[in-house]
C-alpha cells in the first residue's frame, strides 16, 4: 500500500524520536496534516519535552508544530519551589557565560526568569539551565536585552550573517528592522532553515527581538 504524504511525515517524525536518546518515544503520540505536526503524550521532565520538539524540528517537511505534551514529574524528581529556586540560582551563578543580573521566581514548579543581559545567547543559556533543573514544569523567559545600535547597522549585519550562512538561502529572505526588533519574511525549504535564519539574526549584538515570518515551502 502506498503511504500518503501525511503518513510518510508521521513515520519520519516517529523515526526521529526513536533515534533521540533523550526521549522516551513510546510515550509520544504524533499526528501529521499537511506539514502540521501535533504532539501528544507525557514526559518526565521539561528537558525531555524540549528534546522532543528539537527532534521534530529536524525532520524535513515539518512546517509547524502543535505541542500538547504534559510534563508529568515522577515523585522521585518532585521538588518544592524554594528548592527549585535555590538550585537554579546556584546553577546560573556557576555558569561562566552568564552575568549576575538574572533573577529567578518559582511558583508551583513554573520558573520565571527576569533581568537584563547583553546577548541573546545568554537569554537562551539561562533558559536551558532552568529547564534542566529537577521539578521544573515550565519556564517563562522574561530576560530583556540591553540597548541596540543604529537600525541601519543592524540591518546590514543581519544581511551579512544570512549571506555567510551556508545553511540559509539568503536571497529569498527579506529583512526589516525597527529599533532593535528584526522581522524576517520570505520563503525557505525547511523548518531547520527557517530557525537557522532566526539564529543568525539573534547572533547580532543589539537585536532585542526577532519576528520570524518566513514560510516553509
Amino acid at each position: 500500500m502506498i503511504k500518503t504524504s501525511n503518513e510518510v511525515l508521521r513515520d519520519d517524525v516517529l523515526a526521529e524520536l526513536d533515534s533521540e536518546p533523550r526521549v522516551h518515544s513510546e510515550r509520544i503520540g504524533v499526528a501529521a496534516d499537511g506539514g502540521l505536526v501535533t504532539l501528544t503524550g507525557s514526559v518526565d521532565t521539561l528537558a525531555e519535552k524540549w528534546a522532543v520538539e528539537e527532534a521534530v524540528r529536524r525532520v524535513r517537511g515539518v512546517r509547524a508544530i502543535v505541542e500538547e505534551i504534559a510534563v508529568d514529574i515522577p515523585h522521585v524528581h518532585a521538588r518544592g519551589d524554594a528548592d527549585i529556586a535555590r538550585a537554579i540560582t546556584s546553577m546560573l551563578e556557576w555558569d561562566a557565560a552568564l552575568p549576575r543580573t538574572i533573577q529567578v521566581i518559582v511558583q508551583q514548579g513554573w520558573v520565571t526568569l527576569t533581568g537584563e543581559v547583553p546577548w541573546h545567547y545568554q537569554r537562551l543559556e539561562a533558559e536551558h539551565v532552568a529547564r534542566r533543573a529537577a521539578g521544573v514544569k515550565g519556564v517563562t523567559n522574561s530576560i530583556v536585552l540591553q540597548h541596540s545600535p543604529a537600525e541601519t547597522d543592524v540591518r546590514k549585519e543581519v544581511h551579512r550573517r544570512l549571506h555567510r550562512n551556508a545553511l540559509v538561502d539568503a536571497d529569498n529572505i527579506v529583512v526589516h528592522v525597527a529599533g532593535g526588533a528584526v522581522t524576517l519574511s520570505g520563503t525557505v525549504r525547511s523548518w531547520f532553515e527557517r530557525e537557522e535564519a532566526a539564529r543568525a539574526a539573534w547572533s547580532i549584538k543589539g537585536v532585542t527581538a526577532v519576528h520570524n515570518d518566513v514560510a516553509v515551502v
